[in-house]
């Protein structure tokens, strides 16, 4: 069995503009976490972010949203975890993914950042890509190229029904998240078709 997860970091933009946008699926998954396990994020000016420290499966599990905006996040994740002393196969990186469809959610251990900024500025502030991703699907733009002005925009309702629906079938896993129990996370969500 893995080590488990000490910090849950959810990827997105702050600002009211942003908050219903396909990028900011990361935010989403932290405020379904904390709808359900209880508690609220606090600003966490030293490390320009917001913050929680909660229990899951009887952890202490920190939750961490990035107030950098998407392409710098690794600076926050990198203070965070290092003033913390959380090694990089404890943390948990929640984020929006093109290369899947609304209503997909996968679970992963390391591997690139496919083309994602607040994931290639993570890897590279934290020197190392060993971390475990929780990468919900939004699907890809109409025309390729277009990946930017896509993500910050709305889904469509029917869209974003099943982006909310993939976060709270990937909140449902989280006790074994958190327990390290990757493989039977990856049985749970991998074989529910999007």
């Amino acid at each position: 069995m893995d080590p488990g997860i000490s910090l849950i970091v959810g990827l997105g933009n702050p600002g009211p503009e942003y908050a219903e946008t396909r990028h900011n699926a990361g935010f989403r998954f932290l405020g379904a976490v904390l709808a359900h396990v209880g508690g609220a994020l606090r600003a966490e000016p030293r490390f320009a972010s917001e913050a929680a420290r909660v229990s899951i499966a009887g952890h202490d599990v920190w939750l961490l949203q990035p107030l950098t905006f998407m392409n710098r996040s690794g600076e926050a994740v990198a203070r965070f975890a290092q003033y913390y002393k959380i090694p990089l196969e404890r943390i948990l990186v929640a984020y929006d993914e093109l290369d899947l469809p609304p209503g997909a959610v996968r679970l992963k251990r390391g591997g690139g950042d496919a083309g994602h900024n607040g994931v290639h500025d993570i890897i590279e502030k934290l020197g190392g890509a060993d971390f475990v991703r929780l990468r919900i699907g939004v699907g890809k733009p109409p025309t390729s190229g277009q990946g930017a002005n896509y993500v910050l925009k709305r889904a469509p309702a029917a869209e974003q029904k099943l982006i909310d629906e993939a976060i709270e079938r990937a909140r449902t896993q989280l006790d074994d998240i958190v327990q390290g129990q990757y493989q039977k996370v990856m049985n749970a969500l991998h074989t529910h078709s999007a």
